[in-house]
């Protein structure tokens, strides 16, 4: 899953909790982290009641699964201490493991059961695999990276996840052995969603899969009804794509050398209620349609915040390649209604633009502000550099833990050569 931020400045733009977790090894299992004496069960509680149930996650089995998961065990020691934060975080091998708010999201519209056999391809650490654990019977797993998929599997039997079955591979064939499946989880992104998933799903059942191209993807439900998908569109989102010959041959290829950024203008709707595609992990925002006012087009993105400290966001990925391209030009729209800083003064509003290398490894963060008070609509113009070895980019626009409101719209990027 590539969907994160470079940890400092998610520290400084989300504060909703301030921990400090201690680096190590806590050798574990699932039965034992469910009790009061797991050191990690107070910032874990906090992490799934403020990005998890208050994001909209209800069933309480994937609620509960999630709060005694031990994602620490999942991650490399050099981000163990980012662990509880909601962010996705580099685990080796150009992938990453995904955020917890998405790996409650996408388990919750599963709708695991007791009797269910499951599927998961794009095992990357494991962590999604042992939250479904406890939720299913069995557990079939598949990871393409062959050193990813043997840690994870040395991690799930470590922690005595036994119901898991993990197999190094071509995850697109699926396990055709263990077929039919009752669920299909799919956690990196195919351009196309591939037959052999189809074949394998049982009558009746359930796929949720992330479907487009490598920086512009909807989150889609599938279930199988006479032999055929009914589809449903959830959301925009962000993943990783596969490593290998399904991500060589994408008909569809981003170009670091002319990088943009996509439905600047929030005039593309997905979903009921309607959330912009091609913006993901959006927090708190609001889609304000049909306003005459809207400096472009008739819609713009609103955030709107009560309680300092808490995330209000929308991120969206894009390539670029440092070696091309020197400096980003960025314009966008911007107004303001009442904002004041959050739990501290490091906590304004700003557009901000974290690079990262061909490793997925964060580099560093360039801000577009502060934003303050009140004001009405108007422009915004300026370049950032670009750092040389940077091949991907998140662009994050948000309250950053300020109250308020910030408006956003007309949002555009493109290469410039000097600044």
């Amino acid at each position: 899953m590539f969907q994160r931020n470079q940890p400092s400045t998610m520290h400084q733009a989300t504060s909703i909790f301030k921990i400090l977790l201690v680096l190590g090894t806590l050798v574990a299992s699932p039965a034992s982290l469910a009790g009061a004496t797991d050191k990690f069960q107070d910032v874990r509680n906090r992490m799934v009641d403020d990005e998890i149930v208050a994001a909209g996650v209800k069933n309480e089995r994937v609620i509960q699964v999630m709060r005694t998961t031990p994602r620490h065990e999942f991650i490399p020691l050099n981000q163990r201490q980012y662990a509880y934060y909601d962010m996705a975080l580099p685990i080796g091998e150009q992938q990453t493991i995904s955020p917890p708010f998405v790996v409650a999201y996408m388990t919750e519209q599963l709708d695991p059961q007791p009797t269910d056999r499951i599927l998961e391809i794009g095992t990357g650490s494991g962590y999604q695999a042992a939250v479904l654990s406890p939720l299913v019977k069995e557990v079939y797993t598949i990871e393409i990276v062959e050193p990813l998929g043997r840690k994870a599997k040395r991690t799930l039997e470590k922690l005595h996840y036994d119901n898991v079955h993990v197999r190094v591979g071509d995850g697109f064939q699926g396990w055709p052995e263990a077929a039919p499946f009752d669920k299909i989880i799919v956690t990196c992104s195919p351009e196309q969603l591939p037959q052999p998933l189809v074949d394998q799903l049982r009558e009746g059942g359930r796929m949720i899969v992330p479907v487009g191209e490598r920086y512009a993807q909807n989150l889609y439900l599938y279930t199988k009804q006479n032999g055929q998908l009914a589809s449903k569109t959830l959301h925009a989102t962000l993943f990783v794509p596969m490593t290998g010959q399904a991500e060589t041959l994408r008909t569809v290829q981003p170009d670091p050398k002319r990088p943009t950024l996509a439905n600047g203008g929030f005039e593309e709707l997905i979903g009921d209620p309607p959330v912009a595609t091609n913006w993901h992990y959006q927090r708190q925002l609001e889609i304000v349609r049909d306003d005459p006012l809207a400096p472009e087009g008739s819609n713009y993105a609103k955030f709107s915040n009560k309680d300092p400290g808490r995330g209000c966001r929308a991120l969206q990925g894009f390539a670029v390649d440092g070696r091309h391209v020197a400096f980003l030009e960025v314009h966008f729209s911007v107004q303001g209604q009442d904002i004041h800083f959050g739990q501290d003064r490091q906590q304004w509003p700003y557009v901000v633009i974290t690079f990262y290398d061909d490793r997925r490894e964060p580099l560093q963060a360039e801000r577009i502000g502060p934003f303050s008070g009140s004001f009405d609509w108007r422009r915004q113009t300026t370049r950032v550099p670009v750092p040389l070895v940077a091949r991907e980019a998140i662009f994050r626009i948000d309250l950053l833990g300020a109250t308020g409101k910030i408006c956003f719209d007309a949002i555009q990027l493109r290469a410039a050569d000097s600044p």
